[in-house]
């Protein structure tokens, strides 16, 4: 198979990833009743949720491994570590095969959330070495597929664990073991460093329309995700919809197989050939010209960049916050008397699917135009939309909640997508693994301190009514919470703003 053909295929394995990453979107789904299964308060909940974004703290590891060891086995490792962390979870919480303390549990949470980075990084560097000239469209790309996650575990749950709520909750903690370690099986095979290939003039017009079909695939994707969750349609049909738009990528290295395959005969490119030194150094200018990096930086060396602690506090008030808010996105729901909290997340997951998207798209058709906002920028206006996406949730009313709850996936999902682009600009490719796993270590901080002072307040709410053992209901539950995340968030942007204002002469010439 030649390396084309490979990166391409390479690149449809990372979509299926990605697809069914995000084992972490669907905790909202059930968490109301994982309160119940084990008994425990607002406050243990809480720290549950944190637990998975704790394992982040631990995510340069995989940077680390990645670095040492072949990408299918640091593949492999995410895989297993999520099989071990919600498969015991769910042989004790729902089979009662063992017991487990509510700490033993936390650690199984945290090993789960540990696991996403895993895959992560094997799928960054892929995208990265796969696509060097288009780096930043291919990391967006694949990025997006991952908020496509909550509502694929949703409508399989839907389709064959919804004859009641409990039922539900345990499908999700079974699903979230099996899947991805299936599909980790399945695609290790796909994922070489060496899928590159030439820099040949043909070579890049194949690049350019392979793009061009994916972006229109990926947008029907979405568009067709954002539709099933605002429409009632039977959970299977929308279940094999899903799966026929993520065979559709597949159209791609079939096609470029089958152009190679006509040309060979002319001898007009040979896509075996190595790259001679010429090609290679115009190649390096290229990718320098497109991507963009201001300075290469080891990751032990972080520390002294002050760009590093700016950039580090904004993704802590802005991007975490966002995980927060879909964290506590269950129990919002709850306290409003709304109950359609599984559309709530499948909304937010449709609707961050487009919002992850948007940057690549933006960067492809546009980053030639001086006019294209550069990621900082980018960052501070999805941080106001933000802000106004949590005021508009102090409304009391279902349509608030809805379209909020859709804001704040687009934006969050943007955010993360930027900001893959921005530890790339800031500090280099070529520790990107590690830098990019540092920086998304401020996800578990900013999870636990802003989840627990929304826990506060939800038991505050709950004491003052005092009639509903330990639950909260109204508004009251979450408007000072919801003011304070705002706040965070206006925090976030102004930061943003200073990290532009640092590197404004490096992001002109990029123009």
């Amino acid at each position: 198979m030649s390396p084309n053909v490979l990166r391409w295929l390479s690149l449809v394995a990372l979509l299926w990833l990605q697809s069914i990453n995000g084992t972490n979107l669907s905790f909202p789904a059930y968490s109301s009743q994982l309160k119940e299964f084990l008994s425990i308060s607002q406050f243990k909940l809480n720290y549950l949720s944190f637990a998975s974004d704790a394992g982040k703290v631990l995510g340069f590891i995989s940077g680390i491994a990645a670095i040492h060891l072949p990408l299918p086995l640091v593949l492999l490792a995410g895989g297993s570590l999520g099989f071990a962390g919600y498969g015991l979870q769910y042989l004790c919480i729902v089979k009662k095969t063992f017991t487990l303390s509510f700490y033993q549990i936390w650690g199984l949470s945290f090993l789960a959330g540990n696991s996403i980075c895993w895959i992560n990084t094997a799928c960054f560097i892929v995208a990265i070495n796969s696509f060097p000239v288009n780096r930043q469209v291919a990391v967006g790309i694949t990025a997006s597929y991952q908020a496509l996650s909550g509502k694929i575990y949703t409508e399989i749950v839907h389709t064959f664990f919804y004859s009641s709520q409990r039922e539900a909750a345990s499908g999700y903690l079974l699903l979230n073991s099996l899947v991805p370690l299936a599909c980790c099986l399945v695609t290790a095979p796909m994922l070489m460093r060496e899928a590159k290939a030439t820099s040949s003039a043909s070579s890049r017009d194949d690049v350019n329309v392979g793009f061009i079909v994916l972006f229109v695939v990926t947008i029907a994707t979405g568009i067709y995700a954002v539709a099933t969750s605002l429409l009632p349609v039977p959970a299977v049909l929308v279940l094999v919809g899903i799966v026929l738009f993520l065979l559709a990528p597949l159209a791609i290295p079939t096609g470029v197989r089958l152009e190679e395959l006509m040309s060979s005969t002319h001898k007009v490119y040979n896509l075996e050939a190595p790259i001679e030194e010429e090609d290679q150094k115009k190649e390096e200018e290229f990718v320098d010209e497109k991507v963009g990096v201001r300075e290469e930086v080891e990751w032990t060396k972080l520390w002294k960049r002050l760009d590093f602690w700016i950039y580090f506090g904004l993704y802590l008030f802005g991007p975490t916050v966002g995980i927060v808010f879909m964290n506590n996105l269950g129990q919002i729901a709850e306290s409003r008397g709304c109950a359609a909290t599984t559309s709530l997340v499948a909304l937010s997951s449709s609707f961050g699917f487009f919002g992850r998207l948007l940057p690549s798209l933006l960067d492809y058709f546009l980053s030639r135009n001086r006019y294209m906002p550069s990621s900082p920028v980018s960052m501070a206006v999805s941080l106001v939309a933000m802000v106004a996406s949590f005021l508009l949730l102090l409304i009391d009313s279902d349509i608030a909640l809805y379209v909020s709850t859709g804001m704040i996936g687009i934006f969050s999902g943007a955010l993360t997508s930027l900001s893959v682009t921005m530890t790339a600009e800031l500090f280099g490719t070529k520790h990107f693994g590690v830098n990019h796993n540092i920086v998304v270590g401020s996800i578990p901080i900013g999870s636990f301190a802003f989840g627990l002072f929304a826990a506060k307040i939800y038991r505050d709410g709950a004491a003052f009514d005092g009639r509903f053992e330990g639950k909260c209901f109204g508004m009251y539950c979450f408007q000072t919470t919801l003011i304070f995340w705002g706040m965070l968030c206006s925090v976030a942007a102004v930061l943003a703003t200073v990290l532009y204002l640092r590197n404004r002469k490096f992001y002109s010439q990029k123009l």
